[in-house]
C-alpha cells in the first residue's frame, strides 16, 4: 500500500476538527464521513474513512492502512477540504 506524505500537523488538525465538530456515536466521533477515536490513554489516535484507517502514533509517526487507492485519494481530498474550510 502506498503511503502518502501528509503533514502530521494537518492530520492532527483534522482529528481535532472531527472530535470538536462531529457527532459522538458509540465512543467515536464522526464528521463529514470521517470517524475519529483514540485508545484508552489517548496516546494513539485514529481516523477512519470507508476501508481506510489512519493511525497517529505517539512520537509523531503515523501509518495508513487501506485496500483501495481510490479510498485514499478520496480521504486526502476530504481532509484537504476540511483544512481549507478551517483556515
Amino acid at each position: 500500500m502506498k503511503n502518502n506524505n501528509v503533514a502530521l500537523s494537518d492530520l492532527l488538525q483534522v482529528f481535532n476538527i472531527v472530535t470538536t465538530q462531529g457527532n459522538k456515536i458509540a465512543g467515536n466521533y464522526e464528521f463529514e464521513g470521517i470517524k475519529a477515536w483514540h485508545d484508552f490513554d489517548g496516546y494513539t489516535c485514529f481516523l477512519g474513512y470507508k476501508d481506510l484507517t489512519l493511525t497517529l502514533l505517539f512520537h509523531g509517526r503515523y501509518t495508513f492502512d487501506f485496500t483501495e487507492q481510490e479510498t485514499m485519494d478520496l480521504f486526502l481530498a476530504k481532509i484537504n477540504k476540511l483544512l481549507v474550510s478551517a483556515a
